[in-house]
């Protein structure tokens, strides 16, 4: 098969490899149908997660047709349409049985395209199978699908819920990229008064129109004006860099929350001399993707459109094309890339 091979920092290419084949009873191997690169693929291929070793296929979402399954699956045959989740989850452990799959003790947690093969490729072997691929109702389109592996419950779990969000507040996203986008579309489930996207980019802000926030503009004044203001209820720090924290934690309100959804790669100042005497909560995490039955429905029945958060799509033997979109998003406007088999 074809699959994107990480050779190590700042270097990709889409090879030749073997099959995967089931290693586990608990496996199953699913043709990939759709998948997405995301913005952890581009920290891999920065340098910033050194346990990622060079010849591992990258890529951790994907959609697709399960081909076969090992003698400990039960829910899934060939032939059914599923969703491959971000994390590997047992379903056993502690952690697992807390939600908290990301967190799991047996061997799961996120390692597709992290410690094992992942998903940028033509077949993917999916371990823990049961309990980390969700079948894919079939009027739901796969550009729509492939958003429910990750971003979606990244924007639910460690943005929206994490933070508390709720009727009537004010919400600031601080990154205009595809998962603070998402941010955007999921909290108006809970009804805030005002959501206000911030970012650098001018063309992440035209992109951020595709989501209708109440405002999307640079952070000069936005971001001077909370924090001389009453400030936010809450603020999502999207952008997984540096200055988007201290940024947060200056428009942030006294006993306001906020959550942390970048990934970061470099060294984050908190400046507690500023906040100590805020009430300020401050929340982290890493996806469990435990929300995606429920999302899917909400995705299924219309009430979250999230197609827009879609820009650019191609054909899986297009892969290099799409991390170069992607990796300049800044300037591209690329939100999501979704890559089809052809």
């Amino acid at each position: 098969m074809r699959a994107l091979v990480y050779h190590g920092p700042g270097q990709i290419s889409w090879d030749t490899v073997k099959d995967p084949v089931i290693e586990d009873p608990a496996d199953a191997v699913v043709r990939v149908d759709a998948t997405t690169v995301c913005g952890t693929d581009l920290h891999i291929l920065r340098g910033d997660l050194p346990e990622v070793k060079p010849g591992t296929i990258l890529g951790h979402e994907a959609v697709g047709e399960v081909m076969e399954v090992g003698s400990d699956v039960h829910h899934l045959r060939p032939g059914d349409q599923v969703i491959v989740s971000s994390v590997s989850a047992c379903g056993h452990c502690p952690a697992c049985r807390d939600t908290m799959r990301g967190q799991c003790r047996e061997g799961g947690g996120w390692i597709l395209g992290n410690l094992i093969n992942g998903t940028q490729a033509e077949f993917a072997r999916v371990p823990f199978a049961d309990f980390s691929t969700h079948l894919r109702p079939s009027a739901l389109p796969l550009d729509d699908a492939v958003l429910l592996a990750e971003v979606l419950p990244t924007a639910y779990e460690v943005g929206v819920r994490n933070a508390e969000v709720g009727p009537g507040d004010t919400l600031v996203v601080v990154g205009a990229g595809p998962v603070g986008l998402a941010c955007v579309v999921v909290a108006r489930l809970y009804s805030p008064r005002r959501i206000i996207v911030v970012d650098l980019s001018s063309a992440r802000l035209e992109a951020a129109a595709r989501v209708r926030p109440d405002a999307a503009e640079l952070p000069g004044t936005m971001i001077a004006e909370l924090s001389e203001g009453p400030g936010a209820d809450v603020v999502i720090e999207a952008s997984g860099e540096p200055d988007g924290f201290v940024l947060c934690t200056r428009a942030v309100r006294a006993g306001g929350h906020i959550a942390n959804i970048g990934t970061h790669g470099k060294p984050v100042t908190l400046h507690l001399e500023s906040l100590w005497r805020k009430n300020v909560t401050i929340s982290t995490g890493q996806v469990d993707a435990y929300s995606i039955p429920w999302l899917m429905e909400l995705v299924r029945f219309g009430r979250l459109p999230v197609s827009q958060l879609v820009t650019h799509t191609f054909g899986l033997d297009r892969m290099e094309d799409a991390y170069e979109v992607f990796s300049h998003g800044t300037t591209t406007g690329a939100l999501k890339v979704v890559l089809h088999r052809e």
